[in-house]
């Protein structure tokens, strides 16, 4: 693959089902659809976690979570594990970042030439609570989420607008300029992240449809694993809705911003085309994590099922093929070899327990089976949760429960639970040791609660940190806190 400048787009909770080109009915995304008729698209790609923090820190290293020790969303990238954009500055490439990044804080050195409106945690800590994994705390903050759901502005929806900006500022006047090395742009967007507020030009043409349910939203229809309750009666999102019509509000606020989204996304690919840069640069989208989406009952990340474990991923560009789709599982891990090969920076001169693989390899058919791995170990949860992919399956280990087992070619909505299933005992057996192959759950296990309950500690403790309270989402750049 020829070297090539590189535009990576991200965003946040993008659940991977909510595109036209993926299939889905209702939602306009003509922008990533048009990137994915003309590129690649992987329909099996998976974050290395279904939260925030973690998973960014993780794209940044090109590593699983148990490898690099950022467990949680008080447990953010801080650069002092060497991530690509390291790699690539100190090869003199030029490597900017705009937006969202979720780090520790400001002043350290996250390897790029060039911050630009970066979203941090608030205060160094972040989410605090996710460090009590026992006698869960219900979270004040998804009553204020909930009500935010409908039509409107939020600092938000202005943030990424002003983020849209500056990346088209960037490439009309600093990408287009004479560059020794390949260049690359990390533009980080938070749509379509709670709170759902979406602007009302994109609100309102999902409002005025007869949006089906979410499925298995009935309660009767709700699957009862003990790892889905402590999630759902600690983030009690779907609490605060007493009727079909708020479901909706929600449904319409989330098809919204990921117009909003698909909206700023081809803003930046007209800058492209404009400036001329197109034919020498390549693009990827892809999201930190899913969402639930009402699913099950279920709302914002957390869980290991496809529409949140899942991520989209889209390659364009010159020397992508056109018009295709890669079903073979990816994960997150596979875009940092991408990324610095793109640039020209060989992989195996910098690789050491880099697990992942060029994704443009793997288009190539270099690596037919794979085993991917998501892990999580977040608020909301009392145990670890580790999930991979292995052929047509999906095994979910839980420490602490038991675990779970989705053929993805017969049951790709993951209805029917195969684990106690005696006709899959060997199957169940097999994808067991094949994690066992990738990470000891039990033993990371151990060690994410063990560096949490230090980090509680450090905090004050229990009662100190539900007295901070629930922040809910991490408020834009130059906004106030607001705790619940």
């Amino acid at each position: 693959m020829k070297p090539s400048n590189l535009v990576i787009v991200m965003s946040d909770e993008h659940n991977p089902k909510v595109m036209g080109c993926a299939g889905h009915p209702i939602v306009h995304t003509p922008n990533l659809d048009a990137l994915a008729k003309e590129g690649i698209r992987f329909s099996s790609a998976y974050t290395t976690s279904p939260v925030c923090i973690p998973a960014r820190a993780a794209f940044a290293c090109g590593k699983y979570i148990n490898q690099i020790g950022f467990w949680d969303n008080a447990d953010a990238y801080d650069g002092s594990i060497q991530s690509w954009h390291h790699l690539l500055r100190e090869r003199e490439h030029t490597v900017v970042s705009i937006g969202k990044l979720h780090f520790k804080l400001p002043n350290e050195d996250h390897g790029f030439t060039e911050e630009q409106i970066p979203m941090h945690i608030i205060e160094g800590k972040g989410d605090l609570m996710g460090l009590i994994r026992e006698d869960l705390p219900r979270r004040g903050g998804a009553k204020k989420m909930a009500a935010m759901a409908g039509p409107g502005e939020t600092p938000y929806t202005f943030y990424d607008r002003e983020i849209a900006a500056r990346a088209q500022v960037w490439l009309r006047e600093k990408g287009t300029r004479a560059h020794d090395k390949p260049w690359v742009l990390f533009v980080s967007f938070v749509a379509p992240h709670f709170p759902l507020t979406a602007p009302p030009e994109h609100y309102y043409q999902y409002w005025n449809q007869d949006l089906p349910m979410p499925k298995l939203y009935a309660r009767e229809q709700r699957p009862t694993h003990p790892y889905l309750e402590d999630y759902r009666n600690s983030f009690c999102y779907d609490d605060y809705f007493d009727s079909e019509k708020d479901v909706k509000r929600a449904l319409a606020g989330y098809f919204g911003l990921v117009s909003f989204l698909d909206e700023n996304i081809g803003k930046i690919v007209h800058a492209l085309d404009e400036t001329g840069l197109r034919d020498s640069t390549r693009i990827i989208y892809t999201s930190d994590h899913g969402d639930n989406l009402g699913a099950r009952g279920l709302w914002g990340k957390s869980t290991m099922y496809d529409e949140i474990a899942g991520v989209p991923l889209i390659m364009n560009g010159p020397g992508i093929p056109g018009d295709t789709q890669i079903d073979t599982p990816v994960s997150h891990v596979d875009c940092f070899p991408t990324i610095l090969e793109n640039a020209g920076v060989a992989f195996d001169t910098v690789r050491d327990d880099h697990p992942g693989v060029n994704l443009y390899e793997i288009a190539q058919g270099a690596t037919p089976e794979r085993t991917v791995l998501s892990e999580y170990h977040g608020m909301g949860s009392t145990t670890g949760a580790f999930a991979i992919r292995m052929g047509r399956y999906k095994y979910v280990y839980y420490p602490k429960y038991a675990p779970q087992l989705f053929d993805l070619n017969k049951d790709p909505d993951e209805i029917t639970d195969l684990s106690t299933n005696p006709d899959y005992a060997e199957t169940l057996s097999q994808c067991h040791q094949k994690l066992l192959s990738v990470c000891d759950p039990d033993d990371v296990d151990r060690r994410a609660k063990q560096r949490q309950a230090e980090l509680l500690k450090e905090n004050g403790g229990r009662e100190a940190v539900i007295g901070r309270g629930d922040l809910g989402f991490t408020p834009a750049p130059g906004c106030a806190a607001d705790f619940q």
